[in-house]
């Protein structure tokens, strides 16, 4: 029988077979205290036991509609996403026999801070832009997790360089929200119009990412992790 250290190997393996572009993982107790939570001063996880595998989808500019924000619905890129979670799950139940489950994405609803769970896990590293900026992709991948009972060993960050060294800015430049007041991200005024959005909008809402599309970080070979 394979140890736990061997099951997530193959889960991350198989979460790439099912259509993630990356995936990595962390042990759940990381997450209680991580950056966001000790931010938004409440527990980044509800489990102190087991682990989150983080998968990530590459949302390509060139197909907008994956980030199309629909009321009761999410968007299509996170429904891909939980399908690929769902299956993973399952996976790993019939497999291993391993109780395993696909976390909702709101952390109010159960979920964790997904990109301090991508960061811990590996997969790529914080940027100025308070995005995930991963190897061969840079911001442009959304997250989902499943958490799976089994121990996880330390992962290790991807790399220790900070990623916007020597870059002028791009993305705090464009910002229409001025969210980078201090040089630093301000979460209530991004939010304020992702609020507005949704308050005005009907139907599939378009959200923002002037961020994300004008940052320049594309370059590397997509990240594989050491499992």
């Amino acid at each position: 029988m394979p140890d736990d250290h061997e099951i997530i190997g193959a889960a991350i393996r198989k979460a790439h077979e099912l259509g993630a572009d990356v995936a990595g993982a962390v042990a759940a107790k990381e997450l209680i205290n991580c950056p966001s939570a000790v931010a938004e001063k409440r527990p980044g996880s509800e489990e102190d036991r087991g682990t989150y595998i983080v998968l990530g989808l590459h949302h390509d500019p060139g197909h907008p509609e994956l980030d199309l924000w629909e009321a009761g619905r999410g968007t299509p890129g996170d429904r891909i996403l939980g399908k690929i979670g769902k299956g993973l799950a399952r996976w790993l139940q019939k497999e291993y026999g391993t109780s395993a489950r696909l976390i909702p994405y709101r952390i109010g609803d159960g979920g964790i801070y997904l990109k301090d769970a991508a960061s811990l896990a590996g997969i790529g590293r914080m940027g100025r832009n308070n995005l995930v900026l991963v190897p061969g992709y840079g911001p442009r991948v959304r997250f989902r997790a499943v958490w799976a009972d089994l121990n996880c060993p330390d992962a290790g960050l991807a790399g220790e360089e900070d990623p916007c060294a020597g870059c002028e800015g791009a993305c705090t430049r464009v910002c229409p929200m001025d969210a980078f007041p201090t040089g630093r991200y301000s979460r209530d005024r991004c939010m304020a119009r992702m609020d507005a959005d949704k308050t005005a909008g009907r139907g599939r809402i378009d959200h923002c990412r002037a961020c994300e599309l004008a940052c320049p970080e594309r370059g590397g070979r997509p990240v594989r992790l050491r499992w």
